[in-house]
């Protein structure tokens, strides 16, 4: 026999219903990053620079800049940023050739934006668990690093001032963007090694106004075609743009 419900009060229900609301309110927002996702978002798109000329014998402040490849690759990152339907906000670059010149592409594609270099995020060595990687090096030097990463982090890793969005593109190198992003997991940045990462690709990170992050995506290189993709940590093929014979 069907049970009948109209002896609930009504304001029994109304009150299941509102208990409900609040349930699904307070769930919708710990997936979205936090227990403050109102007001502007901070959107960082970190961009690893393009292939260069690995054979030049100067430093990677004068020389070392892209060859035709890595200027393709940028081209390409370019294009993707301008596809995407948000307005951006600033464009960031290590203050080393290969980026400064990726930047340089990207900003012909937002020549409203000033293209600012920042000396913090160069491209260096952080600690890592490889004993093999860490043999010989000068622990000064990765002293160095991390303290110039993790300025770079708490310096632009920020929440919008306002409630306005913010959409900012940061042009570095392998081994800051995966750096970061143990930053943005609070996972050991010791782990950052145990990535691989493309010339040109994109890595996505949302900042909420409570400070919380989310990492949006990884080493998104979907761009570039797997014939032009060249990446950290592998045995690449040198690649060349020319006219087949």
């Amino acid at each position: 026999m069907r049970k009948s419900y109209r002896h609930i009060p009504g304001i029994f229900i109304l009150t299941l219903a509102v208990v409900f609301v609040l349930l699904y309110h307070d769930m919708f927002s710990q997936k979205m990053g936090g227990k403050n996702t109102s007001g502007g978002v901070r959107t960082i798109y970190l961009i690893r620079h393009g292939e260069y000329d690995h054979q030049d014998n100067r430093d990677e402040f004068t020389g070392k800049g892209l060859i035709p490849l890595g200027i393709a690759q940028a081209r390409l990152v370019a294009e993707r940023l301008y596809s995407i339907p948000v307005k951006m906000t600033a464009l960031i670059s290590s203050t080393m050739t290969r980026a400064v010149e990726t930047a340089k592409v990207i900003n012909g594609d937002f020549p409203d934006l000033e293209l600012i270099q920042s000396p913090l995020i160069h491209e260096c060595l952080p600690s890592t668990w490889r004993e093999d990687v860490m043999k010989g090096e000068n622990p000064d030097d990765i002293i160095e690093c991390e303290r110039n990463l993790d300025s770079a982090f708490v310096l632009y890793f920020i929440p919008t001032p306002d409630e306005n969005d913010r959409n900012d593109i940061i042009v570095c190198h392998g081994n800051v963007i995966r750096y970061f992003v143990t930053k943005v997991l609070k996972v050991d940045s010791k782990a950052w090694l145990g990535m691989t990462i493309s010339n040109c690709s994109i890595t996505v990170v949302n900042i909420f106004k409570d400070g919380s992050m989310k990492l949006v995506s990884f080493n998104d290189a979907g761009h570039i075609p797997l014939n032009m993709r060249t990446e950290t940590g592998g045995k690449n093929e040198i690649k060349q743009l020319k006219l087949p014979e």
